[in-house]
């Protein structure tokens, strides 16, 4: 059975696609009784998740815009505080692997993107959230970084570096917030069976992570079942 979170107001980003990571763990929050803010730079997108979720049953507001920059942050934020009167979890979910290939081969502007859609979007999330969460006496933050940076791949070198920084970010929010109520830990998910994934590598030999697997470990994480952890990267792979 999941954590009840109902009376509590989450913040996921990354929303905009159904069968991807965000999609899951909205629907995860929702299901466990959460009031929704889903955003994502899809507009389109997360209109259909925002229509989904209402038909379901969700309490949900959507907010489409561009999370790599802090103006599109705070008026997210603002929403949530306008809408639900504030805010008790944030899910970094937004981000991904932006380039593939050698790293000689890496143009500045690319490696730009990778670093924009993980970790300045995680920072500026997280920068705009912390205040919000201060005012209802604490709350959690659950980042997303990657397997890849404890079991490293060739080719994947700028995704490796943004994912790293997401990883350390999660550990120094939460030793800086540690004393005011706020966890901040992460999750480092392998090979996820999103519907991306499984059209990119139909034909690799993986050892796919379940989306409801990952689900459960985040709302474990954001749950009150988890308060004496904070600054935790928390692996979710199936294997060693």
């Amino acid at each position: 059975m999941p954590p009840d979170f109902r009376g509590k107001v989450a913040l996921i980003s990354g929303v905009g696609r159904i069968g991807q990571i965000g999609h899951a763990v909205a629907r995860g929050f929702g299901r466990a009784g959460a009031s929704l803010v889903i955003c994502d730079v899809n507009a389109d997108g997360l209109a259909d998740r925002a229509t989904e979720f209402a038909a379901a049953g969700f309490v949900v507001r959507p907010f489409a815009g561009d999370l790599t920059t802090p103006v599109a942050a705070r008026k997210a934020v603002a929403g949530a505080r306008e809408q639900f009167g504030g805010l008790d979890v944030v899910v970094n979910v937004a981000g991904g692997l932006v380039n593939y290939g050698s790293a000689l081969d890496l143009e500045p502007e690319r490696l730009d993107r990778e670093l924009a859609a993980n970790i300045k979007t995680t920072f500026f999330v997280s920068q705009a959230a912390i205040p919000a969460l201060l005012e209802r006496g604490g709350g959690v933050i659950v980042n997303f970084t990657s397997m890849a940076v404890f079991k490293p791949q060739s080719r994947m070198a700028s995704y490796i570096a943004a994912k790293s920084a997401v990883a350390g970010l999660t550990r120094a929010l939460a030793r800086e917030f540690r004393d005011e109520g706020v966890r901040v830990n992460a999750v480092a998910p392998g090979t996820v069976r999103t519907a991306d994934n499984l059209a990119q590598m139909k034909d690799a030999k993986v050892r796919w992570v379940e989306l409801e697997d990952l689900v459960s470990a985040v709302l474990y994480l954001a749950s009150d079942e988890a308060k004496a952890i904070t600054g935790a990267i928390l692996p979710i792979a199936g294997d060693v």
